[in-house]
């Protein structure tokens, strides 16, 4: 969709657009529950349950898969008028899992499967329901602001929570089931909070529905196919400074794991505080354009990274934490432009069926980079950063073809 018109940052214009101050809190304290407990699950399972690392591992890719599965339901719940009510479901559906999660005694791998799940179906049903809810309340690029506001402030909250988690790790089990506790309420005030906000939008009649697809020659909700494909290469990108570049500082090039630790959080102040400001200084360009410019800046930084690697041992760790801040750029146009193009491209009548399938796209991403990424990177650089620019400037050129 095309659009010159450029938004201006007006921050109570913009909290308005995603969703009021009490929807805003309630971002806010469900992305520091997530960061308290996310990051640290396999380590619960390992640590205070007994599990092998293979055990919690593939218990937590059951969560996501199953999740991932729920996301066409989810679709059909959104499209008969729902908003604010799948957000709160998102949130008090992980309440159960931490729940399970402090019931499970030691040794038990069912339960642990049984609360990564419930804990899976929460993470993945929230983006597409939270887009859903944004795309109610907000229209245009205000809504593609209000969009990347509400990334920033979960980053913001991730890495709080992550960062508050890590100091109190030092408890031993303890303290991560306390960790737990605290995110099960976080979770549940969130859900209470969400559900006083009550956004639903009417949705559209049969009637209405058959005139609309008479009228535009389009089906009931679009098929975006090499959208949603490219979308899987696109999302690898979110996964890359925290699986791809401490793979291969730690363990390839030796470097101190100082290096992916200033990466990471260099990646998270950039995100918080760069997605807003990005976001509105490239609504002056069709969303299209933007997605496939975010292609072409991702291609040059796996590029950079292959270049960097090369470089002497003195330098090379320095080289890829500049090159690391490209790829951080790459990513923030990216999450600025995808979801915003898709809710764009989007009938009203088709909104959460169009959204569920992004997610599934982008979770799918998610779910198998970490595997492709560890494939590629034993057979050297090239493979991995050649083998990403190279997928990546296809799903570039796929976007805008």
């Amino acid at each position: 969709m095309a659009s010159t018109t450029r938004t201006q940052i007006r921050p109570r214009a913009l909290l308005h657009a995603s969703g009021g101050p009490r929807y805003a809190v309630a971002l806010t304290v469900d992305a520091i529950g997530t960061g308290l407990l996310r990051p640290f699950l396999l380590l619960y399972g390992v640590m205070v349950l007994r599990l092998s690392a293979p055990e919690a591992g593939i218990a937590m890719t059951v969560g996501i898969v199953v999740g991932l599965l729920c996301m066409p339901a989810v679709g059909r719940w959104l499209d008969r008028g729902a908003r604010s009510t799948v957000v709160a479901a998102s949130m008090l559906v992980r309440v159960l899992g931490v729940v399970l999660l402090l019931a499970t005694p030691e040794g038990s791998a069912e339960l642990f499967t049984m609360a990564a799940l419930f804990l899976g179906v929460g993470n993945q049903t929230w983006p597409a329901a939270h887009a859903a809810l944004v795309a109610t309340v907000a229209h245009g690029r205000e809504r593609d602001a209000a969009l990347a506001a509400a990334r920033a402030l979960r980053n913001a909250g991730l890495g709080a929570g992550a960062l508050l988690a890590t100091v109190c790790l030092a408890g031993g089990t303890t303290a991560l089931r306390s960790l737990a506790v605290v995110t099960a309420l976080a979770y549940l005030v969130a859900a209470a909070l969400t559900w006083s906000v009550r956004v639903h939008a009417r949705p559209a009649s049969p009637a209405a529905v058959a005139v609309a697809v008479v009228a535009g020659g389009a089906e009931s909700a679009p098929r975006m196919g090499a959208l949603l494909a490219a979308n899987v290469i696109y999302a690898f990108c979110l996964n890359v400074p925290e699986i791809a570049l401490p793979l291969v500082l730690v363990t390839q090039m030796h470097a101190s794991p100082m290096w992916p630790a200033v990466i990471f959080v260099a990646n998270t102040v950039l995100v918080v505080t760069l997605q807003v400001p990005v976001t509105v200084l490239l609504s002056r360009f069709p969303r299209r354009s933007v997605l496939v410019v975010a292609g072409a800046v991702l291609t040059a930084s796996y590029l950079g990274f292959l270049a960097a690697v090369s470089i002497g041992h003195d330098w090379a760790a320095p080289a890829v934490a500049v090159v690391s801040v490209l790829c951080t750029f790459g990513e923030i146009i990216y999450a600025g432009s995808a979801t915003a193009l898709v809710t764009a491209l989007a009938p009203a009548h088709a909104l959460g069926r169009v959204l569920a399938r992004f997610q599934l796209s982008t979770g799918f991403g998610l779910a198998v980079s970490p595997a492709a990424l560890t494939a590629l990177a034993p057979h050297g650089p090239v493979a991995l950063w050649g083998g990403l620019a190279a997928g990546t400037l296809l799903a570039a050129c796929a976007v805008a073809a």
